[in-house]
């Protein structure tokens, strides 16, 4: 059985020494060892904040429990009452640290690559896209995060048919991994004369970004094109070849990338999209083979399913898989996810505390 105090214990002996390297100037000398030191000061830095929190509770309600048959009455009421305050917030911080030493995703520090696609809905599927997508880069700004267009798929009136874009910063994929399924859309649409509420659907795909030495891609792999780029309308905006589509020929998957003037740029642009597919899709492979208790609470993440209802009229927005509705959807389009995203990283956090504490009894 899993002994947390020992393991806290040993995690404390780690901080200190996280802190003495934190401190060398060897580790100020190499911005690569510093990133990663940083890193594991602040995650175990967070950890310790707890485990702190959890030893001063725990003296507190030793020394009340130790008084609460003291001859004087009124001191042993008091003691009694702060036993039990102190008990109730005790168990709490001991939950806290449990699902924070929960196991990690190994892709949660990755930066990400996300694709918007417009579904059922012409085009007022494709301009929820662009709508979605200023979202997210509201979103992202917040955070502090780095944005850039990878690929896009314009409509004459502004919409996206297709957006793909990364995403940069600090732990990108555990706050933006379960933006993943199809996200359905409720309102007027602007060419509706008759004001007749209809409803649109988009995918999102969101995939950790794939290094080299997660994926490597055999160059006989690829069967490689390029063609002139071409706008909205099939209006020429390039009078080069610099468009680049790759094919890798075992899986049939195939990306294009327009967005660049240079064949080059383009060409690594569309790499960086293909490796990061071929690692979502081995990542769909490993979650297949986990139990469906595991994930009941957010869902399976499968691009199909309907994760999230955005309803214009109602200024509402539901999150199907943990039954959260807002009515503040003007906020949420303006980039203020925090509440969705917090509470979908919780729920899975508290999933994932029932499946081991369940496995454990």
């Amino acid at each position: 059985m899993f002994d947390m105090m020992s393991y806290l214990n040993e995690l404390e002996k780690q901080y200190a020494e996280v802190e003495e390297r934190f401190a060398s100037p060897e580790v100020a000398a190499n911005p690569e060892l510093l990133k990663k030191i940083s890193r594991q000061h602040r995650d175990l830095g967070k950890i310790m904040e707890s485990f702190n929190q959890f030893k001063t509770l725990r003296r507190r309600h030793e020394e009340s429990r130790s008084l609460v048959n003291d001859p004087d009455p009124e001191l042993a009421s008091m003691a009694a009452a702060d036993c039990e305050a102190s008990q109730q917030e005790l168990e709490k911080v001991e939950k806290q640290l449990q699902i924070m030493l929960l196991p990690k995703d190994p892709n949660d520090e990755k930066n990400i690559i996300v694709e918007i696609r417009a579904g059922t809905g012409g085009e007022e599927a494709a301009l929820f896209s662009s709508d979605l997508f200023r979202a997210y880069c509201r979103y992202a700004e917040k955070r502090k995060w780095r944005i850039e267009i990878l690929s896009q798929h314009e409509t004459g009136l502004g919409g996206f048919k297709e957006i793909i874009f990364s995403i940069e910063g600090d732990s990108v994929y555990s706050q933006m991994k379960f933006e993943s399924g199809t996200h359905r859309v409720q309102r007027v649409p602007e060419t509706e004369a008759s004001g007749r509420i209809h409803t649109s659907a988009i995918t999102v795909a969101v995939l950790p970004e794939a290094e080299e030495v997660d994926i490597e891609i055999n160059p006989d792999d690829l069967r490689i094109d390029v063609f002139r780029s071409t706008g909205p309308g099939g209006q020429s905006v390039n009078t080069t070849d610099s468009a680049v589509r790759i094919t890798h020929l075992p899986t049939g998957m195939v990306v294009s990338c327009q967005d660049e003037k240079s064949q080059h740029k383009n060409k690594t642009k569309a790499l960086k999209v293909l490796r990061a597919r071929l690692l979502d899709q081995e990542i769909q492979k490993q979650e297949a083979q986990i139990s469906a208790e595991r994930r009941q609470q957010i869902g399976t993440g499968e691009r199909s399913e309907r994760i999230r209802t955005y309803n214009f009229p109602q200024n509402r927005v539901t999150d199907h898989r943990i039954g959260l509705t807002l009515y503040k959807l003007g906020l949420v389009m303006e980039g203020e996810l925090e509440e969705i995203i917090q509470s979908l990283v919780m729920a899975d956090q508290m999933e994932r505390f029932k499946s081991i504490t369940s496995q454990e009894k």
